[in-house]
């Protein structure tokens, strides 16, 4: 596969940051009650993403290890203040709806992950598209979530009315255990249909040497190995 093509199918199925890393679960619990509240708060963090990724990739030779996580940082926030003024100018219906968890899209696990994992190490081309695929993956998951929690406990789909109003709503999805709930179920989906991910991959090939990743696999081999 080729190599860029191969950093969008990570960051959209491979290893998708909210349905296999779980990572940026504060965002994903909070603003996911909505479908459009997931595509405004996703297309933000890919923004950043995606920038920061090429700035710190074509800095990655300049900037000396002993500061490079506060490097991260003002890069990322510089560019989250610059996101978070557009959307209040340019779509102040979606600043509202998202509020504080713009400029908290500052430590944001997946930025500040992907920056030290990936584009501190390769080329701006290939920073640039690990951004994208981890970017849209967390847009998809975000959405389908959010699309779910609204039609369950709202009975809507992005803001139009689907289910008749006589309809007894679920509450609770609108709320943080409704997205456990749903994001779990989406997770159990995901198995069910056999998706590759890293997680699997780990589970059915062995850890590679990490064993932290897969400790009780190691332990069952070690016992089984001992008797």
């Amino acid at each position: 596969m080729n190599k860029y093509v191969e950093r969008l199918y990570n960051g959209i199925i491979k290893e998708n940051p909210t349905l296999v890393l779980m990572l940026g679960m504060c965002p994903t619990l909070a603003v996911s009650t909505r479908a459009m509240n997931g595509i405004g708060m996703g297309l933000s963090t890919t923004a950043v993403l995606v920038l920061s990724n090429l700035v710190i990739s074509l800095l990655r030779k300049v900037i000396p290890d002993e500061v490079r996580l506060p490097s991260y940082i003002v890069v990322v926030a510089s560019l989250v203040t610059v996101t978070e003024l557009l959307i209040e100018g340019f779509l102040p219906s979606v600043y509202e709806a998202l509020g504080i968890y713009i400029p908290l899209i500052v430590v944001n696990c997946i930025i500040l992950g992907r920056a030290e994992a990936y584009a501190n190490k390769n080329t701006p081309g290939l920073a640039v598209m690990d951004g994208i695929g981890m970017g849209v993956g967390f847009t998809l998951a975000l959405t389908l979530a959010g699309l779910i929690r609204e039609f369950l406990g709202n009975g809507t789909a992005f803001g139009f009315q689907v289910l008749p109003k006589s309809v007894e709503p679920i509450g609770i999805f609108v709320k943080a255990p409704g997205a456990f709930l749903v994001i779990a179920f989406i997770i159990m989906v995901q198995n069910a249909l056999n998706i590759k991910t890293r997680q699997k991959q780990l589970v059915e090939e062995g850890c590679d040497g990490k064993c932290g990743a897969c400790a009780m696999k190691c332990d069952k081999a070690g016992e089984e190995a001992a008797k």
